[in-house]
């Protein structure tokens, strides 16, 4: 169970954006170092905060949780010593289906533990500049969406990974902010205006000297076209478009940037699949780290590279 205070790590996470995974033990086999409801936080850049097993269980749980925060979708992670009786690939993955992973641990001693790892990424920014009826609306509705809406005004200033900026000022505060926007390169910047007056706004940007590339960017009237009649529709046709934006599904329109996180690497050595963040055992090799499981694993490599050269 999460304690009081991871509870309060978690939420320090969130108000500061920071991507993480929250890791629970849901079933162990015994013998195990670890119990049913163990709980623990692993962050970004791999640093895990609490306790889900040994050593070589903490490498997978790494690992896996690395690829949940790239994805964004939990998986519930198997961890075996043998998966079938028999002598199992050591260290790799054995078996994969939707939501569920099985691999094969070659250091775990004892039973199967099963960790259910569930990613929380921040949620996408999505900056409206605005104080009108169709502002409120994209306010009220975007959260439902996982969105985070910001009410923002012609000196907003977009920050790294944020999604979209939609301007629904009618007429005011609508030129910076859009300027901003397109410097910016976020995935998507909208104007909430009729075809005739988005026009003139785009005139305007480009006798200020923006250049027609990024001015193609702009989206006016923004959103998709359903017909929208009312604040509320129309706030549902932009989100729309943000979420197509978001999940990558618009011809020719860049997705969301991704959470950085660090990568997985292959031990091998044995196999297994590691996290590639500082403190994994690792050796560079023309201009190539080469993760390892253990010190074990990276000193094995090692003399049979000085075996190889001896030879």
């Amino acid at each position: 169970m999460i304690t009081p205070a991871q509870s309060r790590r978690l939420q320090e996470l969130a108000a500061a954006r920071e991507p993480f995974v929250t890791a629970t033990v849901v079933r162990v086999q015994r013998p195990t170092s670890v119990e049913a409801g163990s709980v623990a936080v692993v962050l970004a850049d791999g640093a895990v905060e609490g306790f889900v097993g040994g050593v070589c269980a903490e490498h997978s749980v790494r690992a896996y949780s690395m690829l949940a925060l790239r994805s964004g979708e939990p998986v519930l992670l198997r961890i075996v010593p043998d998966p079938d009786g028999d002598a199992a690939p050591e260290g790799k993955e054995v078996a994969s289906e939707e939501g569920v992973v099985t691999v094969a641990n070659p250091c775990l001693s004892g039973g199967t533990i099963e960790v259910f790892l569930e990613p929380a990424p921040p949620p996408p920014r999505v900056l409206v500049v605005g104080d009108t009826p169709i502002a409120g609306a994209l306010a009220r509705i975007g959260p439902e969406l996982g969105l985070e809406m910001v009410a923002a005004g012609e000196d907003a200033e977009p920050a790294e990974g944020d999604l979209a900026l939609v301007v629904a000022a009618h007429g005011r505060d609508e030129l910076r902010a859009l300027r901003r926007a397109l410097e910016a390169e976020l995935p998507y910047v909208g104007l909430v205006a009729s075809e005739k007056r988005g026009a003139g706004v785009l005139a305007e940007l480009r006798a200020d000297g923006v250049a027609e590339k990024l001015l193609e960017r702009i989206e006016v009237p923004a959103g998709i076209p359903i017909g929208s009649h009312g604040p509320g529709e129309v706030a549902v046709s932009v989100l729309a478009r943000i979420v197509s934006v978001r999940r990558g599904d618009q011809a020719g329109a860049p997705s969301a940037p991704a959470a950085e996180t660090p990568g997985v690497a292959i031990d091998p050595i044995c196999g297994m699949t590691v996290a590639a963040v500082e403190g994994t055992p690792s050796v560079e090799r023309e201009g190539e780290t080469i993760y390892f499981c253990s010190d074990g694993c990276k000193s094995e490599f090692e003399a049979r590279e000085h075996a190889s050269v001896a030879g």
